[in-house]
């Protein structure tokens, strides 16, 4: 009689040791993966900022691991005065903060119009923005440089602008549909009731509690355009409308490239993408899981 239960405790004691160790195996491959994911992640830009600091000839020698013998900053200085960096990156907020204004403003409406509303084609609607995500930017050049051309408007920020608009709103508009099917009925019904109408419940009730998913889209729109280069090199061509990407260009010539000053500038372009993200990284966390959550 004593064996089974001699038995029974050796397997209690068998059986926990084995998940311990199993744990272990599964924990140990996830920090290793992580750890593989940041190092990947973090060393480009740490590369950046040592690569921003050499002379053309530390960086021309091969050496891509060292660290700079003397600090150059005038690279900097060359950066900010030969990069146009201001006027540059004057041109890159206007055009980022218009199309996130007409992003949220559009893509909210819409989400509104889709998750509040019971209509026939609400889905269908749905469902043509989820294609949109798919279409790839690059594969839209030649029909917008004709229908742009055909408009007048070549060579201004409106035709960067639009197509900004509308590659960054199904995304956008995905995000807000999440949340905003989530609030409960009776807020606006309550509404309604006193007299609302359909416009105040949406810019009263709905828009103010769905900060959260509002945060998330802007701060992905304005990382998305930021350094967008291939539409911005296709319509735009006068001086004075480029955006920063195109500042790097400024440092290549015929002859020579000052590598050290492309590098500073990559720098200076980055760090406004990299404050934002860093400030307000949570937002962005929450307002994507915001939708799934709130049920």
């Amino acid at each position: 009689m004593d064996t089974p239960s001699i038995v029974g405790v050796r397997n209690q004691k068998v059986i926990p040791e084995q998940k311990r160790k199993r744990f272990s195996l599964t924990k140990g491959i996830v920090i290793l993966f992580l750890s593989v994911l940041v190092i990947t992640q973090v060393y480009p830009l740490i590369w950046l900022v040592l690569y921003s600091f050499k002379t053309n000839e530390e960086i021309l020698s091969g050496s891509f691991f060292s660290l700079p013998h003397s600090p150059q900053w005038v690279n900097f200085s060359n950066a900010l005065a030969g990069g146009r960096y201001f006027r540059y990156l004057g041109n890159s907020f206007f055009v980022t903060s218009v199309t996130m204004i007409c992003v949220i403003i559009f893509s909210s409406l819409a989400a509104f119009a889709i998750s509040r509303f019971r209509w026939r084609y609400g889905q269908v609607l749905l469902l043509m923005f989820l294609v949109g995500m798919m279409i790839p930017m690059q594969a839209t050049l030649l029909p917008l440089m004709i229908i742009f051309k055909n408009m007048n408007i070549l060579n201004t920020h409106l035709s960067l602008i639009l197509p900004y608009i509308a590659f960054q709103t199904p995304i956008a508009v995905f995000i807000l549909h999440g949340f905003m099917k989530t609030i409960p009925a009776e807020i606006e019904e309550s509404a309604i009731m006193d007299g609302a109408s359909v416009f105040r419940v949406y810019w009263n009730i709905i828009l103010p509690v769905s900060i959260p998913p509002v945060v998330t889209v802007c701060i992905l729109t304005f990382i998305n355009i930021w350094n967008e280069y291939i539409l911005a090199a296709t319509f735009i061509s006068a001086e004075r409308l480029k955006t920063l990407p195109f500042g790097v260009n400024s440092f290549v010539s015929q002859y020579s490239v000052n590598y050290g000053a492309i590098g500073a500038f990559l720098v200076l372009g980055a760090l406004p993408v990299i404050v934002v993200y860093f400030l307000l990284a949570d937002k962005i966390t929450e307002g994507m899981v915001a939708g799934a959550v709130k049920g």
